[in-house]
C-alpha cells in the first residue's frame, strides 16, 4: 500500500500527459518511504470515455486522484503528504489549467484490514537494496 488511482477524462488525455503524472505521484510518495514503502506503492490510470461534467454543454475535464491506504496513520501523517501530491498534480497540470476548463480533485481513503489480504514480495528488493554491500 498506498495505492494511486488516477480517472481521468478522455478528452484531456493528450493535454494531461499522464504516465508523466503517474511518475510525479510516485515520486512524492518515494519521497515519504519511511510512510509508505516503495514496495508497496501501486499507481494507475483509468480513461473514462463516458462521463459528464457540469452541465455537459463545453469540453470540460476532470482528473480525480483516490489514495488509498491503510487506516491507521495520523492526520498529521497523511494530511501533508495528500498535500505534496495534490501540489504535483498542480504543478505537472499548471499549462493545462490555464488554457482550459479541468476540474482537479484528490481524494483519501483509508481503509479497514478486516477482509484485505495480501502478499507481496516486491518489498524484499528494496530491502536487500538498502543492504551493505
Amino acid at each position: 500500500m498506498p495505492h494511486v488511482i488516477i480517472e481521468y477524462t478522455a478528452n484531456v488525455e493528450a493535454d494531461a500527459r499522464i504516465p508523466e503524472l503517474m511518475r510525479a505521484l510516485n515520486d512524492v510518495l518515494i519521497c515519504h518511504a519511511a510512510v509508505f514503502p516503495i514496495g508497496g506503492i501501486r499507481t494507475r490510470a483509468l480513461r473514462l470515455d463516458q462521463y459528464r461534467m457540469a452541465d455537459g454543454s463545453a469540453d470540460d475535464a476532470f482528473i480525480h486522484v483516490t489514495f488509498r491506504i491503510k487506516a491507521g496513520r495520523p492526520k498529521n501523517v497523511t494530511g501533508p503528504v495528500c498535500a505534496a501530491m495534490f501540489a504535483a498534480m498542480r504543478a505537472h497540470l499548471a499549462d493545462v489549467l490555464a488554457r482550459r476548463y479541468l476540474g482537479l480533485t484528490l481524494e483519501l481513503v483509508e481503509f479497514a484490514t478486516h477482509g484485505f489480504h495480501v502478499e507481496n514480495n516486491v518489498h524484499a528488493r528494496f530491502t536487500r537494496a538498502a543492504e551493505p554491500q
